[in-house]
């Protein structure tokens, strides 16, 4: 009897999820942002949540003028679907809105190269990539195992390796790319503007002051304070309450 409630009740969490969803949708199309807003939470609140519905949450907030909340929402989709093309496009429009602007330093070396090829993929595509050659070679084993010619049988035999040699690349790349999701902290700035501050504490001194909608990375937490890294390489630590983390 248990499992028919627990059912039942998934059921109907799903359909109001739908619901929820389809009637922000209808209001959103109505120029209704606020009560879209309200229907797309609500969706949130049940603990369901979508690339399309953070994006279309990242588009009311945009409507209704709230910076933080639409660049926030976009990167909450890019989170889910990182090609997600709209939602790449729409959050360039939405950080011309920001104050601060702060230049991106982009990384040299070895490191670049093996981000930039790890990167073309999420750690899920390279775990399902890594499954197919996997399979591949399992198809080149039964080959070899079976054929009967020299040739043929030493064709297979040297397919087989360099398969497994992109079985090892792809599970490496899933591997790298999973630590790196894990490690990477992104937030989004969510006061009018923050003291960002040399030390963990009021007391010291103010290195420089961000506004909402800026982009930073949290490196450590300690008590109410996170220390950030902008993408220009700067550091310093901000209060917790000043930013909300996208993951």
């Amino acid at each position: 009897m248990k499992n028919v409630f627990y059912i039942l009740l998934l059921i109907s969490q799903v359909f109001f999820a739908q619901t929820g969803f389809e009637k922000g949708s209808d209001l959103y199309k109505n120029g209704k942002y606020d009560l879209a807003v309200k229907e797309y939470e609500s969706v949130l609140a049940t603990n369901k949540e979508s690339a399309e519905l953070y994006f279309n949450l990242g588009n009311c907030y945009y409507k209704l003028q709230k910076t933080a909340p639409s660049i926030y929402n976009y990167e909450k989709a890019l989170v889910l679907d990182p090609n997600n093309q709209e939602a790449l496009n729409n959050i360039k429009f939405a950080q011309k809105r920001t104050i601060d602007e702060i230049k991106v330093i982009p990384k040299v070396g070895f490191g670049k190269l093996l981000r930039d090829f790890t990167g073309i993929y999420p750690f899920d595509t390279w775990a399902c990539i890594a499954i197919g050659f996997a399979v591949l070679f399992l198809i080149f084993f039964i080959g070899y195992y079976f054929s009967e010619t020299g040739v043929i049988k030493r064709l297979f035999f040297v397919g087989m390796f360099i398969v497994l040699l992109f079985v090892l690349m792809s599970v490496l790349a899933a591997f790298f790319e999973k630590s790196h999701f894990d490690n990477e902290r992104p937030a989004i700035v969510f006061a009018e503007s923050a003291d960002v501050r040399s030390e963990p504490q009021n007391a010291s001194s103010s290195i420089f002051i961000l506004h909402e909608g800026t982009k930073v990375y949290v490196e450590e937490t300690l008590d109410n304070w996170k220390k950030i890294q902008l993408t220009d390489g700067t550091e310093g630590w901000i209060d917790s309450k000043a930013i909300k983390e996208v993951k």
